[in-house]
């Protein structure tokens, strides 16, 4: 019989670290932090690391809109990603006027309409009109009921950004507003947005604009966003001859963009 120390198709045992950081990328991110995290010190610094949040965003397509600016933390960055949504309900029209307040109705009152003329985005296809007398009407959005706890509003606070389309008719003057505030428990103002009204003259050419406002370093304590906007025909016509607004949101987004 004949001994041979060679051994073919041995091979090295992998790193322990490295079996445990690709069970932990295979599990649930929430489940990641709260739990596994928790286990040992050496599952913590896995859970800590840069490494790990970037690789669990390469894995799932998250990256940032400026590769050449990669986030200062992938952890924030992907729970942000992740969580963001609009936070205002049927901002496109899409169920007329349900889930809003309205707060002025003159004229002829709001309604929900057929675009005129096609929107940037062509599944949007309607939007909200206004009458000859003054309409406003507003969304209040619970932070903590949308799933940002106190915790993580006060010690991250992400940037909170505000977008709005409006437009007018080509044959009526009109004016259009906006108005946001983030507010603390007690619905007190923290910050606010509220720029100069929007005018325009009759015999325009129907521009689509967008309202565009992001927040930043506002502090801690807020826990409600306040989003106001609407307008006014500036010529007195009877019917629906005002300002129009649509595809309204309010995102919670990484400060990366």
């Amino acid at each position: 019989l004949k001994t041979s120390n060679h051994c073919s198709g041995l091979r090295s045992a992998v790193p322990l670290a490295v079996v445990v950081e690709e069970i932990l990328l295979n599990l649930p991110a929430h489940q990641v932090v709260r739990v596994c995290r928790l286990v040992c010190h050496e599952w913590k610094e896995l859970v800590d690391s840069a490494a790990h949040w970037r690789e669990r965003c390469r894995r799932e397509g998250i990256q940032p809109q400026d590769v050449s600016r990669p986030p200062d933390n992938w952890c924030q960055f992907y729970f942000l990603t992740k969580k963001r949504r609009n936070l205002l309900k049927n901002p496109r029209a899409e169920d007329k006027l349900q889930g809003w307040t309205i707060v002025q109705n003159g004229g002829h009152r709001w309604v929900a309409e057929e675009n005129r003329k096609p929107f940037p985005d062509e599944t949007v296809t309607k939007c909200f009109v206004t009458s000859y007398g003054l309409c406003m009407k507003q969304q209040l959005i619970d932070l903590k009921k949308e799933g940002y706890s106190d915790a993580f509003m006060d010690q991250l606070q992400p940037h909170i950004k505000i977008s709005d389309w409006y437009a007018p008719r080509f044959d009526c003057g009109c004016q259009y507003e906006i108005s946001v505030e983030l507010l603390d428990r007690r619905k007190n103002p923290i910050c606010t947005f509220q720029p100069q009204k929007v005018f325009f003259q009759q015999w325009n050419d129907e521009p689509w604009c967008q309202m565009i406002h992001v927040f930043k370093d506002y502090g801690p304590g807020v826990r409600f966003i306040h989003f106001t906007h609407g307008g006014v025909d500036t010529q007195f016509w009877a019917g629906w001859y005002g300002i129009r607004v649509t595809n309204s949101s309010v995102e919670i987004c990484p400060a990366k963009e």
